[in-house]
């Protein structure tokens, strides 16, 4: 029995106290991973942005707002861990200063300075100890294939899954997974429920079934 660590859906970057960065995803995919990892057997930990989805009661929950600090919470579980499937779209950018009060309308544009968060899946790829694996998500909408392989290099991730922006907020979605050789080993349509068990497959047959041999 493997123990996962599954992030999931958005994060926030706020700009005042009301008014905050983030993007669609819904966390329906974490859940369907999340769902299909404990179907196989496994114990699930996630650590999730805000979504109004239900996670799994058998699954353990920690709850996040911003991208700093869902990587503080994976940087505390994931040693624990055999793996992580790294599903979540956190933020890539936040303000460089976080106004006090509401920002106020001027009449005139209004210029927002931002730096990038920190990533989270490569941050846990570089720190990873021997036997623990990565999977990545790619959400990419032009050279699919080749970002996602450069994504899977610069993370050090063992599989990357390849999708597109029609899958945020959806109830289906269409992926790729791709081996370190960018080959691409799966192709997966359907619910995201059928999905996320296709790709447990996967994990459990290059994966966590060969590092228990490995033991």
């Amino acid at each position: 029995m493997a123990r996962v660590l599954i992030t999931s859906g958005p994060t926030r970057q706020y700009l005042d106290p009301v008014r905050y960065l983030t993007n669609a995803s819904s966390g329906r995919m974490g859940k369907a991973l999340a769902e299909a990892v404990l179907a196989a057997g496994h114990d699930v930990m996630i650590v999730s942005g805000p979504v109004e989805v239900a996670y799994p009661a058998a699954a353990h929950v920690v709850h996040v707002v911003s991208t700093e600090e869902m990587l503080a919470a994976c940087r505390e579980f994931f040693p624990a861990c055999d793996g992580l499937i790294g599903v979540a779209a956190p933020c890539d950018y936040r303000p460089v200063r976080v106004a006090e009060g509401k920002i106020q309308k001027t009449g005139q544009p209004l210029e927002l300075h931002l730096i990038e968060t920190p990533d989270v899946v490569a941050t846990l790829g570089a720190e990873k100890r021997p036997g623990q694996w990565l999977i990545g998500f790619a959400l990419e909408t032009d050279d699919q294939r080749l970002r996602a392989l450069a994504k899977l290099e610069k993370k050090s991730c063992d599989l990357m899954v390849l999708n597109g922006p029609q899958a945020m907020n959806a109830l289906d979605t269409e992926v790729e997974l791709l081996d370190k050789q960018g080959q691409v080993i799966a192709s997966l349509i359907g619910s995201k429920e059928e999905v996320a068990r296709g790709i447990v497959r996967v994990i459990a047959e290059r994966l966590i079934e060969r590092g228990m041999r490995e033991v």
